[in-house]
């Protein structure tokens, strides 16, 4: 009998899946622990997601490179497809996530950041006439009482700059949300892998160009720990999670690797305090559960 079918090989593939999943989503996290770490020396979004994606680039180019030897050549309207994804996932979202980040807790931005599938269960109700149910319903409305929670508190003491950074990263997650969408016919023709280091390089060429546009050169020239925890940034927050979600979903399925992501928000929370002296309040902790909670209903509805 094959060792791969027995029971106790399917329960240790699903757990390490499960695994994967869960470490991937805590270090896509953390990326908003360690932006707060490099702001701390005077460094802008637009140097920040330079340094962030010029160290990513390479890694992406090397898979990349790879995709393009092993599969047939995109059309000229994927290619243009592919860079209006790269574009409007990546580049967009990620710039306007660290733009916001300059103005609320690490924990807020999770939050918001994590309402993402709700936006896109919109988006498909408005734009694909798609029926959003009465359990869907409920779960918008108890995860979006959970933010209003969380940015009432945080605008208390922060004021204006919470109202500011908390819609730079809503337009994040909206522009991310559009990124869903629009790349899901997309990954059925060219493939997963193929269509995130694409659409990564892509980003990153525009994040990278964005830097040497808007900043001269010397720019460049920043204190050892900005390239130490840029380079944090590109390895462990952005170029891993992204192949490990992959491979989770690969193994788990995408339903079970979603709701996984969920400890996303609570590992920020806890993160942010250890870190960032960032304070866990009773307020902090209702939201980040309903919000939790909402997203678990939506993720329990069949499809």
């Amino acid at each position: 009998m094959n060792v791969q079918s027995t029971p106790s090989f399917s329960r240790q593939h699903y757990l390490g899946g499960l695994l994967i999943a869960l470490t991937g989503a805590i270090l896509f996290s953390t990326k908003a622990i360690v932006a707060k770490l490099i702001y701390r020396y005077h460094v802008d979004a637009v140097t920040l997601i330079g340094f962030r994606m010029a160290f990513s680039f390479p890694l992406f180019a090397v898979i990349a490179v790879w995709q393009m030897r092993k599969s047939p050549p995109l059309v000229k309207s994927e290619r243009w497809r592919l860079i209006a994804l790269g574009l409007i996932g990546y580049y967009l979202s990620s710039f306007l996530d660290f733009l916001g980040l300059q103005y609320i807790t690490a924990g807020l931005e999770r939050l918001i950041l994590f309402l993402t599938p709700s936006f896109v269960l919109i988006m498909s109700a408005l734009f694909f006439k798609r029926k959003v149910s009465t359990l869907e319903l409920a779960a918008l409305l108890v995860s979006y009482f959970g933010i209003v929670l969380v940015f009432l508190h945080d605008l208390k003491f922060g004021g204006d700059k919470v109202l500011l950074g908390s819609a730079m990263v809503l337009g994040a997650a909206i522009s991310y949300a559009v990124y869903l969408i629009q790349s899901g016919q997309m990954v059925t023709k060219i493939g997963s892998l193929r269509l995130v280091s694409y659409a990564m390089c892509v980003s990153s060429a525009a994040c990278v160009g964005q830097f040497f546009l808007l900043h001269p050169v010397s720019m460049l020239i920043q204190p050892v720990e900005v390239y130490w925890l840029s380079l944090i940034n590109a390895v462990f927050c952005t170029v891993l999670p992204v192949f490990m979600t992959m491979i989770a979903v690969k193994r788990i399925g995408a339903a079970t690797a979603s709701q996984a992501g969920m400890i996303g928000p609570v590992s920020t929370l806890f993160l942010g305090a250890f870190f960032l002296n960032e304070a866990i309040t009773t307020w902090q902790l209702g939201g980040t559960a309903l919000v939790m909670g909402g997203m678990y209903l939506l993720s329990k509805k069949k499809s």
